[in-house]
């Protein structure tokens, strides 16, 4: 039995939303978030830097000689840390404010008994 296959797809018209005459190339905006940079460091980035300075260290990774060098660093990167964390949480802790509702006890008027 030789049947033909009917096309399912309808065919693609041209959009009317372009202007007549020119066909725009770039995307339209609407509601896309712009793309993060792949290369930035974030904090998170820095606390897992952190914990492999730390793994590596424990399983004898680094000669002595070049222990020196990986302690500098290693603390330099914990007391920056440690300097941004409260920063981090307070940002945080106010978006956190902002959205939630709050709560009030109610009033007594003659107190507890």
């Amino acid at each position: 039995m030789a049947t033909k296959k009917k096309n399912l797809k309808k065919p693609v018209k041209a959009s009317a939303k372009a202007p007549t005459g020119k066909a725009t190339a770039q995307p339209q905006a609407t509601g896309q978030a712009p793309q993060p940079d792949p290369t930035a460091l974030s904090i998170g980035d820095l606390k897992n830097l952190s914990t492999i300075l730390d793994v590596a260290s424990t399983r004898g990774a680094f000669k002595a000689n070049e222990m020196a060098g990986v302690g500098f660093l290693y603390n330099k990167l914990q007391a920056f840390l440690a300097k941004v964390a409260p920063q981090e949480e307070a940002t945080e802790g106010k978006k956190a404010d902002a959205g939630a509702p709050t709560m009030v006890a109610p009033a007594t008027a003659g107190g507890n008994k």
